[in-house]
């Protein structure tokens, strides 16, 4: 490892750099998950070239050197990418976030010591596997880009074929969650669906202050946490099932919603009404109805105290038990209206949600929870 010391900069104006690449860190991830629905769209490729370009001028003022060539071949990659000379791929977009965590980290590590770590071997590598990446060589490009994601991330799934089995190697948690909750095994016809679905959400989610990007959320942690698990529910039902499972708020008033005083029995039994409407809506798409079933289920407790039929473990669906877990993992670690749903620290959320698992959570779902969460918490 090397160690960069900066020039002496204000306080200030790294700060300022901070804010702004993690604003554009933001908008790119948002830029990204869009980019797996929509593939071809070039004003959406052109805003995370853009973000690039911005993130690279930015370091370049402050003499941020290190990073600079990595950043110029991620520039030159995604050039390509608006001017139509390469395609998307989600390999891309694992890349693409990897490369910016890794500049998060080297300008928090400047501003806070007044020097950062950093991996000039690693980052050489980088940019030659990026630099092999060109229009002329289309047909290498996945691998090339799942490859170039792997040596910032070796524990990531990059969708290759390997000729070797894995049925007997033991299940271990990888130490990231996938860029987004759309599954790279997803059929045309899967995805169309998926986009719709997500689509629709959208409005619904921005009628609380208290959801947006909440179907996003807990559709990348749910295949994170199931593929631990081994994969025993379907990815693509799960997916939908995530996107879709609070679709019946949008019929709850407001009022009832921001509520901060506890419910009536009245408004609550209203609330609890929203798992029908949901998963009414998927009823007659057929190809979908393992995904109906868990948006059904996902309320249900394993000592059948849950609802809306009071199930008991063996009763309900594994994407369901899943479902729950990660259905209050969300609710308590971003801003609620009830005063008892208070945002807290993801740790304190996990230690929260293992206090009260008993009874309602599955125990098998909650190991898988607690690994993938102490993988990705102690990274």
């Amino acid at each position: 490892m090397q160690i960069f010391k900066h020039e002496d900069l204000d306080e200030d104006i790294l700060t300022d750099l901070l804010e702004e690449i993690n604003e554009l860190y933001e908008a790119s991830e948002q830029v990204l998950i869009e980019l797996e629905l929509k593939p071809e769209d070039n004003e959406l490729q052109r805003s995370l070239f853009r973000s690039i370009h911005t993130i690279k001028g930015d370091l370049g003022l402050v003499n941020f050197s290190p990073l600079i060539p990595l950043l110029q071949y991620s520039e030159d990659l995604l050039d390509y990418l608006r001017k139509g000379q390469i395609k998307y791929t989600s390999n891309m977009s694992d890349l693409v976030l990897l490369i910016m965590d890794r500049v998060k980290v080297f300008v928090q590590g400047c501003i806070q010591n007044g020097q950062a770590e950093y991996d000039a071997e690693l980052f050489a590598k980088l940019v030659e596997q990026i630099k092999r990446i060109t229009p002329d060589n289309p047909d290498k490009h996945e691998r090339l880009l799942g490859e170039a994601a792997q040596l910032l991330d070796p524990s990531l799934d990059i969708g290759l074929d390997d000729e070797q089995t894995t049925e007997d190697k033991p299940v271990e948690a990888p130490a990231s969650i996938a860029t987004t909750g759309i599954p790279k095994s997803t059929t045309d016809q899967e995805r169309i669906d998926l986009v719709f679905f997500r689509e629709l959400m959208k409005p619904i989610e921005k009628r609380s202050m208290y959801w947006e990007g909440r179907g996003d959320r807990i559709a990348k942690l749910a295949g994170y946490i199931n593929k631990i698990a081994g994969s025993p529910v379907n990815e693509v039902q799960l997916a939908v099932a995530c996107y879709m499972h609070d679709f019946g708020m949008a019929f709850m008033p407001v009022d009832i919603l921001h509520k901060k005083e506890k419910l009536a029995d009245n408004e609550f039994n209203l609330m609890r009404s929203h798992v029908y409407k949901s998963a009414r809506l998927l009823e007659n798409l057929n190809q979908w109805n393992e995904a109906r079933k868990i948006v059904m289920q996902h309320h249900e407790r394993i000592d059948g105290s849950g609802y809306p039929l009071g199930l008991k473990e063996d009763d309900i669906c594994d994407g369901a038990k899943l479902l729950a877990i990660l259905d209050t993992f969300d609710a308590i670690t971003h801003a609620r209206a009830h005063e008892g749903h208070l945002q807290r620290p993801k740790k304190k959320a996990v230690i929260e949600i293992n206090r009260i698992a008993k009874g309602q959570f599955s125990t098998k779902w909650m190991q898988a929870f607690n690994s993938g969460m102490a993988a990705v918490l102690t990274k």
